[in-house]
């Protein structure tokens, strides 16, 4: 009786302990992996625990090549979206303008539509317009895609701001640039880091609009879908467990900043 007493208590902790452990399992695979030595071309078995693959990384051709251009386009998909997102999220919430629902419901549609129809669409698009398919069709591409996230993110810190902070600053004599700057984006600030961090995760990690707009260009997740048809290279668990850790790592560090500046306020 006890211990089903215990368990009504603790049933939300402990389904969420079981839904977190089902989603970080396949990050636990891929890094377990990245310490394996496989004896054929296919990293699935496990064989031989070796640190090889992390002391050379880039040791497969085209990689780490395809590595850097993935990254260089998160980058400036990500300024690009995060830019662009920020002031149209602006736009929405403290403007009224003709046509502003018809541009709301237009914001969330890429979000609803499939990925096979906007890179077919936007294929056809480059196609017509006589543009080279490459890094530039897919950094359009990428920037389109991910501006849709940010609004979202942006959009809802900024609903959520008290407007009389804003009037406060301007009855202490602060112009509208002073306003903005010191009071408006320290707000906004944690909605556009969660859109901007968004964007680099659903950019990075981008494959179907990607492979229809890339041409000759190869990023990561095309070098990895193209290295799967042929045997799957240890180095390729080994940047994705880099990846994943650079991830928490940022996620610990917002936690501990976040955590001293309420100490501080307290």
């Amino acid at each position: 009786m006890a211990f089903v007493n215990w368990l009504k208590r603790n049933l939300v902790v402990i389904a969420g302990l079981l839904t977190l452990g089902y989603l970080l399992l396949p990050n636990v695979v891929v890094t377990v992996f990245s310490f394996n030595k496989p004896k054929g071309r296919f990293n699935y078995e496990w064989q031989q625990f070796s640190t090889d693959a992390w002391k050379d990384p880039c040791g497969v051709a085209g990689m780490c090549g395809s590595l850097s251009i993935s990254l260089r386009i998160a980058a400036f998909a990500t300024i690009g979206a995060t830019v662009l997102g920020t002031m149209i999220a602006f736009a929405l919430v403290r403007y009224r303008f003709r046509a502003r629902g018809a541009v709301n419901s237009l914001i969330f549609l890429p979000m609803a539509m499939p990925e096979v129809v906007m890179a077919a669409s936007l294929l056809t698009l480059f196609l017509n317009m006589g543009a080279q398919l490459g890094f530039w069709t897919i950094l359009i591409a990428h920037i389109m895609f991910c501006l849709s996230f940010v609004v979202t993110a942006v959009k809802a810190r900024v609903m959520s701001m008290d407007p009389r902070l804003e009037q406060a600053a301007q009855d202490l004599y602060a112009g509208p640039f002073q306003t903005f700057v010191r009071v408006t984006l320290p707000i906004a600030a944690p909605g556009i880091a969660a859109g901007a961090l968004l964007a680099f995760a659903l950019s990075f990690d981008d494959f179907i609009i990607t492979n229809f707009n890339a041409g000759s260009t190869v990023t990561f997740p095309m070098f990895v879908w193209g290295s799967a048809q042929r045997g799957t290279p240890v180095q390729i668990n080994v940047i994705g467990t880099a990846m994943f850790l650079v991830a928490v790592l940022l996620v610990l560090t917002s936690m501990v900043v976040t955590s001293r500046r309420n100490k501080q306020k307290a």
